[in-house]
């Protein structure tokens, strides 16, 4: 017995593949991805070498240091996805391609969620593991990298998706770059000026509940909020998917 797919699939499958094409020719994208798979690696080797990792810190945030500039760096991914064709006028081509654009931007959105994701879990679990490998063995609490990791790239494919919203409506790489950025920075910084509501203020990048992900000594609750770990990436990856839709909604609306 042989089945087919259904030509939404097809056309999905289609666009994802027509994405993946444009990903790995540009060479900015592709050298940013690297840059966000070696960045937790560099930083592992980094801290245990130099001796940095404070005492009340665990391997696992120690190990991690640079997982925030790295996911820093899983947006602005994002945002080049959608921002390189606006500036190199090939979106053209892509809309005449694939005329339904919710197509093309759900397309886009399970590309780099994906890689992000993948190339995340992969490069955070290696620098843990070279961390652990090099740091004194019982000088520090080892913290509890299952089933942390697993939000930690959950975490890198939300900012991915993220910066892909925020290209989208400013559609200037420049502009989306410094936008999404601020997204991840402000809320923690600005977080304790708004009173009872630091927990949700402070909470609401995906660098604060990366940080909490990590169980990095730097995750105090004035710092990031006092949300847990998982409801602090839930209420990342809720607000990412509202901008995402409304994102759509201009997309649609808008000419190229």
């Amino acid at each position: 017995m042989t089945t087919t797919a259904t030509p939404g699939a097809q056309a999905q499958a289609l666009a994802l593949a027509y994405e993946w094409i444009k990903f790995r020719s540009v060479r900015s994208t592709v050298w940013t991805t690297v840059a966000t798979a070696v960045l937790p690696v560099l930083g592992a080797v980094f801290v245990a070498t130099t001796g940095s990792l404070q005492s009340d810190d665990t391997v696992l945030g120690g190990s991690l240091t640079l997982s925030v500039v790295a996911q820093m760096l899983a947006a602005v991914v994002g945002a080049l996805v959608v921002t390189g064709e606006y500036s190199s006028g090939t979106i053209r081509t892509t809309f005449a391609a694939r005329p339904r654009r919710a197509t093309v931007l759900a397309a886009k959105a399970a590309l780099v969620a994906g890689v992000m994701y993948v190339l995340a879990l992969a490069s955070c679990t290696l620098a843990y593991l070279v961390g652990d490998a090099l740091l004194p063995e019982g000088r520090y609490a080892q913290g509890e990298p299952l089933p942390a990791l697993f939000g930690i790239a959950a975490s890198f494919a939300v900012a991915a998706v993220l910066g892909l919203a925020v290209g989208t409506l400013v559609r200037h790489s420049a502009g989306a770059v410094t936008t999404v950025i601020g997204l991840l920075l402000l809320p923690s910084l600005f977080g304790p000026l708004f009173g009872g509501a630091e927990r949700w203020i402070a909470g609401l990048s995906p660098t604060a509940a990366l940080e909490k992900l990590t169980q990095t000594s730097d995750a105090a609750a004035d710092a990031v909020g006092s949300l847990g770990p998982w409801p602090s990436l839930l209420l990342v990856a809720g607000y990412t998917t509202a901008l995402t839709l409304g994102a759509l909604v201009l997309l649609r609306r808008r000419d190229v």
